[in-house]
């Protein structure tokens, strides 16, 4: 047994919840969150990779096909997360990116974007916030890539 593995699982018994949880980061988070002892809810848009992150994690796990942009998914998400408890952790981390030229950017894409990036991020803690147990913590995950070095 390593170092690692006989730490105190410091997340056991809680629930978190996890946007973008399908692939990268989010799945990456939620391996770890379950290693630690939570309960995870991820939401993810494409339902084929959600099917494969699950199996990856295999227990303690519920996959849920949502788009955070989308309050009805929003909506769905929560009322499932409602029926298992109260939320410990949002982990809210769904993003879409798509590099444009500045002079080749359209309405469609803006609102594409920004759909998701701004308004599915603050209406996925909004709508969570009912739910949270006190002293629950929320992460914000958002992309570096508008920044250049």
């Amino acid at each position: 047994m390593s170092q690692i593995d006989s730490i105190p699982k410091r997340l056991e018994g809680k629930i978190a919840v996890i946007t973008g949880g399908s692939s990268g980061i989010g799945l990456a988070t939620a391996q770890r969150f379950v290693k630690d002892g939570a309960y995870v809810f991820m939401c993810g848009r494409r339902e084929s990779e959600l099917e494969l992150a699950l199996n990856q994690i295999e227990k303690n796990v519920t996959g849920v096909q949502c788009d955070v942009s989308n309050l009805a998914d929003l909506d769905m998400l929560y009322g499932i997360v409602k029926e298992r408890g109260p939320i410990d952790v949002l982990f809210a981390n769904a993003g879409v990116w798509e590099f444009v030229h500045l002079e080749d950017i359209t309405e469609a894409h803006f609102d594409k974007i920004f759909s998701v990036n701004v308004k599915g991020l603050l209406f996925t803690v909004q709508k969570a916030l009912p739910l949270f147990r006190d002293g629950g913590s929320i992460v914000l995950n958002a992309s570096i890539g508008g920044s250049r070095v």
